[in-house]
């Protein structure tokens, strides 16, 4: 049996996270399967505001930055599985666990964000998560973490 997998653009994405610029850190969503999988994209470009310190004459994306983008697809992909559009879901990080950092992430990178789900089910508030990202097939970042996805009460 073959699933189709979903994407989420731009439109979507702002329709299931509360970030705005500067703090939206993801641009699409693909290869959504269910709440079991999906690779974030996140064009990496100099005018971000993190770069204006980090470091002057030598630019290098964040390691937080990059593992909050990790966050942010996760999030996607949960909110995309369960209907979660316009629902005012917030997210928040409980743990990151076994976060290491392999290559510098630079002004002109893609950065592919490869997320899968650990433990979580619809319902469920608590979700743990395995990530990795890459640029041009080369680990970047790779993390476990441990977020809690909310929903206010009407």
């Amino acid at each position: 049996m073959t699933t189709d997998l979903l994407t989420a653009d731009i439109g979507l994405i702002q329709r299931i996270l509360p970030h705005r610029y500067p703090f939206l850190l993801v641009d699409k969503v693909r290869d959504i399967d269910g709440y079991q999988s999906a690779t974030g994209i996140k064009n990496v470009t100099m005018n971000e505001p993190h770069f204006q310190g980090h470091f002057p004459g030598k630019p290098i994306m964040p390691g937080v930055t990059i593992v909050e983008a990790m966050a942010q697809t996760a999030a996607v992909m949960v909110g995309t599985a369960l209907d979660m559009a316009d629902q005012n879901m917030l997210v928040y990080f409980m743990a990151i666990d076994r976060c290491k950092f392999r290559r510098m992430v630079l002004p002109g990178d893609v950065l592919e964000l490869h997320l899968t789900t650990v433990r979580g089910k619809p319902g469920g508030k608590v979700w743990k998560f395995q990530g990795m990202a890459q640029v041009e097939g080369e680990m970047a970042c790779e993390a476990e973490f441990t977020a809690m996805m909310d929903l206010p009460a009407a």
